[in-house]
């Protein structure tokens, strides 16, 4: 069977209690770089920036 072409990333906020699990194309994004996004942040009450790392 043929290596899928999406990986998962978790991306965690400042508080350190939000996060989310994002799919990424291996194709858009290189492995071993992070995603940054702008999400919201339920504790904190507004949108912040996430950091995403790679799921094993």
């Amino acid at each position: 069977m043929a290596k899928g072409k999406t990986t998962y990333q978790i991306g965690k906020s400042e508080s350190g209690i939000s996060w989310y699990i994002y799919p990424v194309n291996k194709k858009n994004l290189p492995q071993g770089e992070k995603l940054k996004l702008k999400k919201y942040d339920k504790k904190l009450r507004k949108h912040v920036e996430f950091t995403f790392k790679d799921v094993k």
